[in-house]
This record gives C-alpha cells, structure tokens and sequence, in this order.
C-alpha cells in the first residue's frame, strides 16, 4: 500500500526521490537518487510520513533550508523482512529488530509459530498500519538468542544470503556433473605437470599452475575450470548463479555461488582426475617480463593436491615434504624465482601492496574459535603473482580483440580524500611529495616503503585504503590503480565468482569466432549487480567475522594485550590487537581531560593526554556487548 502526505507545505518546494534511512529516535534522513545533490535531507519525526528504514520514497526540500525535507509518497517498501528477538509481553508479541533503525513489528499470537520469549526470529511484515507499527507473522525461528549459531544466522538473513539452491538448478547441476570428459578437441595438458596450491581447508579448487624453464625464459600456465562448460547462459543454474554472484565465507561454513556437484565436484581440479579448462600459458623473460602469451581451450590433469604450508615447507628445504614430492623440488624454487622478479617488476610500476591484516578465523574440531595471527607466505604470493599475470593477459586479449569484458577496476584516490590521508601523514612526521590532481601508485606506494619499520605502519596501511576507491566490475576499461596495471580482469575464480564466468563466456565466443551481441549488452547491467553482491557478501563476512571475534574475546575478560589506536572517533579510540580484534575506549573511560576530535587529524587531544591513530597502548578487555556489538577495551595507564 503506498501512503501521501495530503498536507504538502508548498507546491513551489522541489521534488526528489531517494531512499530513507531511519533512526531509532523516530527522525529519519534521506539519500538522494540523484548522486550530485551532493547531501543527504533531514526529515523531522512530524515529516515522516509512515515511511520506515530503506523506503523508496518522493519527497520535497522543505524552501529556505540547507537540507530539511518533508515525505510525500512511499514509492516502494525496503523490505517486507524483519530479523529480530521475539518477546511476548502484557499480552501481545513484538519482533525487536536487530537493525535499530527498524521499526518493532506487532505479531499476532496465532501467527507467532510457537516463537518463545527471546529467540531469534524472521517474520513477514503484512501490514502497515496508519498510525502504527508494522505488523507481520512469524516465518522462520533461528534459535536462542545470545547463541553464536543463531547470532550467525541473523546476520546472513538480514543480507538475504541463499543457503538452499532452488530445485530446478539442483537437478540442472547433477545432470550436466555426469556428462563424460572427452578431449572434444581441446588442447591436450594432460601429460604437463600441474599441481595445485591452496589452504587446508579449500574445498573448491578452481586454478592449477605449470612451470617450465626454456633457457633464460619462464614458461607459465595457468589453468583455471571451465565452469562456462558446465553452466550455459539463461539456464535455471546460471540465472541462479547470478542471483548470488559470489560464494560467501564464514568460519564455520561457506554459501557456494555453485551447488557442490560442480564447485567440489566436476568443477574441483582434484588430484589425478580429468578436467575440462581454460588455459593461459605466458612467456616471461629473466626479469619477470611477459614476452608472450596464449588462450586456449585445454584438458587437463591434476598431478598434486599441494598446500600453502606444504610448497612453504618444501621451499624451506623441509625433508618430508621434499621426500613427500620430490618432482616438485625443481619446479617449486623456478615458481619462487619468478614470483620474486613478478614482484620486483610490479614494484617498479608502483603496485600498491597494501599489508591489511586479515583474520583467518576458525572453528576447530574441539568447537572453539581460533584467530591466529595473520600471515602472507612465499607460497601465497607465488599463487597470487601467477593469478595476477593470468587475469591482466586475458584482459588485454579480450580488448585487443574488441570483446567485452567486466575488468576489474580501481580508480585513482579523489584529491579530497587524498588530501587528508596525506596531512595525517605529516602529522606523523612523514615526508610526502605528490600531485594533488593526479596521484600516482608510485605515490602511495613511496609511503609504504617509507613508514614499513614504524610502529604505526599497520594503521597508515588502514587509513590509506580508507583514502582509496573501492574496485569494482565495469564494462569499461579504466585500469587497476592499486596494482599499477593499465587493463585487468578477473579470470582466475569462475567457480566463486560470477565475473569470471562472463569473461570465460568472452573468451570462448572470440576463440570460436562467434558473436557476443549478447554479452555486450548484458555487460553494463551484470558490472554493476556483481559489484553489488560482492559489497553485500563482504558486510555480512565482516560482520560474521565480527560476531566470533565477539565470542572469542567473552572468554578473554580481564586479559592485558599490547594493542595500537586504529580509529579515533569524537566518542572515543579504537584499539586493535595483534590478531585483527578491535576494541572500543568509550570517552568517558579515557583520563580525564578537555579533548577535542579533530577528525582530518585522525586524532583526539586534551591538555593533558592526546590519543592519535599508530599509537601504541596497553589495555585490558572490560566487556564485550553482544547487544551493540561492540568488545570494550580499558586504557592502561
């Protein structure tokens, strides 16, 4: 049902659409959907009009204000979902919303579906009453709330994440999974020695390497499923496929894009087993230059299963595993060497190789949460450089050959953004030279050799991927700014990843000379919907990750830690720890004094005591507050 506002205050005050975001204070904003307005409008609690938190809404600027606006028509509801703890009190029953900027939702007891007082729930929001809170039914029970499980389950309902595929791509994908491998004239690699290199537990394995010494030259390949073989365009298992557009990961468990025929089975490289690919095999000379390179169509046959740890420990001369592969011994130290002369290429370039921590968090087998401190090893980077080499050539063959692509793209930082990272910078006593209107990597890239021995390199790290655009898919060319690369796809993870899938569908149609009409004009829409579901994948991740940090540190109260400030906001500091756990300082718990937040300073300042991003403190953990989500640290003095 769509509500007016019959009392509009003057027909002169201008009309926009946007939608709201709402507050618990019963005032709302509005986001323009015309991005040059340049703000955001006020809407009073009086102007409201009915309209709730992510609302399609036209509104009207309210004359003679900067940004007050007043709601005149609800165009389209947010969402007819609300996740929450369900409570039935002095005899009726209210959905409290997770999200504090819904509205309470009123639950008819016959509709309640046996929900108790304080479990997790999903209801269906059926009605929107003049006057009165939304009312809905009970849909799905999550479990107590408060228990990690059911905690964990909110956050992936609340981003409408697919656990279950639909019945029509389940069965699509168990017939097209028994389809016989044939060479159907592909390019035979069986006979090459192709290993793969993952984590532990990777259950998908979607990219195989070979390596071979020609004289003073590196010969590459790299070898990544065909899932494009197995996945036709606008069947029920593609179109569900970009419904999701990326496999999701959690701690204890994983939202594939693809159902565990293709992504663990007939898609899965597994050790000794045939399997379709696609193939790009590259030149380099002895200093990591490519010279050539090549795309085909290719069968293929898994030598090894390897891991990160085994290829580190082979490379560190670990007897049992060279005992464990002793074909690989070779191979292994040419894939460090060119790795090695990859990076230094890449480094004269100005890749910015930005050292962000990141968590790998876990449940082990006894059922606890394990956060280790993070680390990068050789052989990462090994897979990481070769990965990188593979999607720049099929980029650049896709241009050259005027086909559509979704590159991944990453523009240059904003002068303004720029700007404040760099006066942060000298207020830490960092030299900076730059153009304010045409930032290089090199730029960036200068101040990261500068600072990587300082204390508070981890946090100029964070604040200057703060400073920089997010990448993104588009169906235009405008370079990688991060990796200093003019022209950059990604090719490499198509069971994973959408994006791949239309690059692998790109590269088929200009090896086989057919038209691609049709992906040219599917490209513009798919960019920008892949772009979308990967943020939303990446908040429910981050807040996954978030929740178990949570647990991990409830167990951890009264522990001192050496930590460094890694935010600083008007209403306190954020501490951050070794293992990636952050931690909030409120105001009121640091020494007392007069402070000011100076924002573009990244810092707080009072007569006595200053706190600044980089600085290095100790603390204690005081509570962690599952409600707000929020761990709390105390200052040690």
């Amino acid at each position: 049902m769509k509500y007016k506002n019959e009392n509009l205050k003057n027909k002169k005050d201008k009309k926009f659409t946007g939608t709201v975001q709402g507050s618990d204070k019963g005032y709302a904003f509005i986001i323009p959907d015309d991005e040059t307005t340049g703000h955001d409008f006020f809407v009073p609690r009086r102007s409201v009009c009915g309209a709730f938190h992510g609302d399609k809404v036209l509104a009207a600027h309210v004359r003679g204000t900067r940004d007050e606006a007043y709601i005149i028509k609800i165009l389209e509801r947010g969402s007819d979902v609300c996740i929450g703890t369900y409570m039935r009190e002095r005899g009726r029953a209210l959905v409290y919303p997770d999200n504090p900027k819904q509205p309470e939702v009123f639950i008819p007891l016959s509709l309640s579906s046996g929900a108790k007082n304080g479990e997790k729930v999903v209801c269906k929001i059926t009605s929107y009453p003049k006057g009165k809170i939304p009312g809905g039914e009970i849909c799905e029970i999550l479990g107590e709330s408060g228990e990690i499980e059911a905690e964990e389950l909110s956050i992936i309902r609340s981003y409408n994440l697919e656990e279950e595929f639909p019945e029509a791509a389940l069965k699509e994908a168990q017939e097209v999974a028994k389809g016989r491998i044939i060479p159907d004239g592909r390019e035979d690699l069986r006979d090459e020695l192709i290993i793969t290199i993952d984590g532990e537990d990777t259950r998908d394995i979607d990219d195989g390497v070979s390596l071979e010494r020609k004289g003073k030259n590196y010969i590459l390949g790299v070898h990544i499923a065909d899932v494009s073989h197995y996945v036709k365009a606008r069947t029920a298992l593609d179109n569900d496929a970009y419904g999701r557009g990326t496999s999701v990961y959690f701690p204890d468990r994983v939202l594939p894009m693809l159902p565990k025929e293709l992504s663990n089975g007939a898609c899965s490289l597994n050790e000794g087993e045939d399997r379709y690919a696609m193939s790009c095999i590259m030149t380099f000379d002895g200093n990591g230059e490519r010279l050539d390179y090549r795309v085909c169509k290719s069968l293929i046959r898994s030598r090894h299963r390897t891991t990160y740890n085994e290829i580190t420990a082979l490379l560190d001369g670990d007897e049992a595993v060279c005992d464990k592969y002793p074909d690989l011994v070779v191979t292994v130290k040419n894939m460090q060497s060119l790795c090695l002369m990859m990076e230094k290429r890449r480094e004269r370039l100005g890749n910015v190789n930005l050292d962000v921590k990141e968590a790998h968090i876990y449940v082990n087998d006894g059922g606890e949460i394990v956060i280790p401190p993070a680390e990068r090893t050789i052989s990462q980077r090994i897979i990481e450089q070769f990965m990188i080499s593979a999607n720049e050539a099929v980029a650049e063959f896709l241009e050259k050959n005027g086909a559509p692509c979704l590159y991944r793209i990453h523009e240059q930082p904003s002068p303004e953004k720029a700007s404040t990272f760099f006066s942060f910078l000298r207020d830490l006593g960092v030299k900076v030279r730059y153009d304010g209107e045409d930032i290089k990597p090199l730029d960036f890239q200068r101040i990261l050799k500068a600072i990587e021995d300082k204390p508070y390199s981890s946090v100029v790290n964070k604040v200057m991927l703060r400073s920089m655009q997010k990448a993104r898919y588009s169906e235009e060319n405008r370079g990688h700014f991060g990796l200093a690369s003019e022209c950059y796809c990604h090719f490499t993870s198509p069971i994973r990843r959408y994006p791949d899938l239309f690059v692998h569908r790109a590269v088929k149609a200009v090896l086989s000379g057919k038209k691609f009409d049709k992906l040219v004009n599917f490209a513009h829409d798919a960019g920008a919907d892949c772009s979308a579901r990967e943020r939303a994948a990446e908040e429910c991740e981050r807040k996954v990750d978030d929740l178990y940090k949570l647990y991990y540190m409830a167990e951890r109260l009264g522990e001192e830690y050496g930590a460094v400030i890694s935010g600083v906001t008007a209403f306190g500091i954020f501490a951050e720890l070794d293992n990636t756990v952050e931690g909030l300082i409120p105001l009121e718990d640091l020494p007392k004094d007069n402070y000011e937040y100076y924002e573009e300073k990244f810092t707080l300042a009072g007569n006595k005591f200053s706190f600044k991003m980089g600085q290095k403190i100790k603390i204690k953990v005081a509570d962690c507050d599952l409600g707000r989500m929020k761990i709390l640290f105390k200052l040690l003095v």
